[in-house]
């Protein structure tokens, strides 16, 4: 009787396994993607770790930037700063072998700069900049903007400058339209390395990146610039400040490598900037 019974049983499930896969059969014919049958909503909700870092970065975004005028608090720039320092290049699709991490300009040409934007509100914007060795970002501020600035591959060298607020007037700054600043940062830059911040009027407002070799930067401004609400961006030229007034008794003065002169200039004619679509993660918005 065990026997049969068990015979029996072998039947039964060989028939039930035949109705399941013709189900499943069914199912993935009605449902599409390529014989996995999985709808779009399955898909995201089903999605890797990449997408998961990405959401998340996001999600930490929206809460911690409030708009236009406002700066977040230390307790959110910490939250969004150890999420940044988590992230890593798969985590946005990234791969050395990318072809706009090539340099494919001559020597007597400025290699070009590639960028593409993650996502774009009022109150934020999350943008990637590819740069070939030697590419320059030129010296540009962030007016009214809290940046974090998040190294994702290579090297690069960093150079950031603060304004010098109750200074007099100088007769030997280069123009009218220069102004004293400090430099607060001259460093060369390793990923994976921690995020780089900088606030509306400290840390570093002004800055130039330079490649050193392919890399990718990603940069979170809050708020976004807007020509409308006064937040242009405005290029600038650095000059050596001479401090005359610590030169010796023949009035020659000694250089002081801690400042200098920022003189404001129209945007770069050699600057060539390639915007491209993300194809990265997704965003999932609401």
């Amino acid at each position: 009787m065990k026997v049969e019974g068990s015979a029996m049983g072998e039947k039964r499930k060989a028939v039930e396994g035949r109705k399941k896969y013709e189900q499943e059969r069914i199912a993935r014919r009605r449902g599409g993607g390529g014989g996995f049958g999985r709808p779009p909503r399955v898909r995201r909700v089903l999605a890797g770790s990449s997408s998961a870092a990405i959401q998340r970065l996001f999600e930490v975004c929206m809460a911690v930037f409030k708009g236009p005028r406002t700066v977040p608090s230390p307790e959110d720039v910490q939250m969004l700063q150890l999420v940044l320092d988590k992230l890593k290049p798969e985590d946005v699709g990234l791969s050395t072998d990318l072809p706009f991490f090539k340099d494919r300009s001559t020597a007597k040409e400025t290699p070009a700069i590639t960028y593409t934007n993650i996502y774009n509100c009022d109150k934020f914007s999350m943008c990637i900049f590819f740069l070939p060795p030697t590419a320059v970002i030129p010296l540009h501020n962030h007016p009214g903007m809290t940046v974090f600035s998040k190294l994702l591959v290579g090297t690069m060298h960093i150079k950031s400058y603060d304004w010098v607020d109750n200074y007099k007037t100088d007769k030997d700054a280069p123009s009218a339209q220069s102004r004293l600043a400090k430099i607060v940062e001259n460093s060369d830059f390793t990923a994976p390395c921690e995020t780089s911040i900088l606030y509306p009027t400290t840390g570093g407002n002004i800055h130039t990146f330079r490649a050193i070799t392919p890399c990718a930067v990603l940069d979170i401004l809050g708020p976004p610039y807007s020509k409308e609400d006064d937040r242009d961006c405005t290029y600038y030229k650095d000059h050596l400040y001479a401090d005359v007034a610590e030169g010796d008794s023949t009035g020659n003065g000694r250089c002081d490598n801690s400042f200098r002169w920022l003189e404001e200039i129209e945007i770069p004619k050699d600057l060539k900037m390639v915007g491209i679509e993300y194809r990265g993660p997704q965003i999932l918005d609401g």
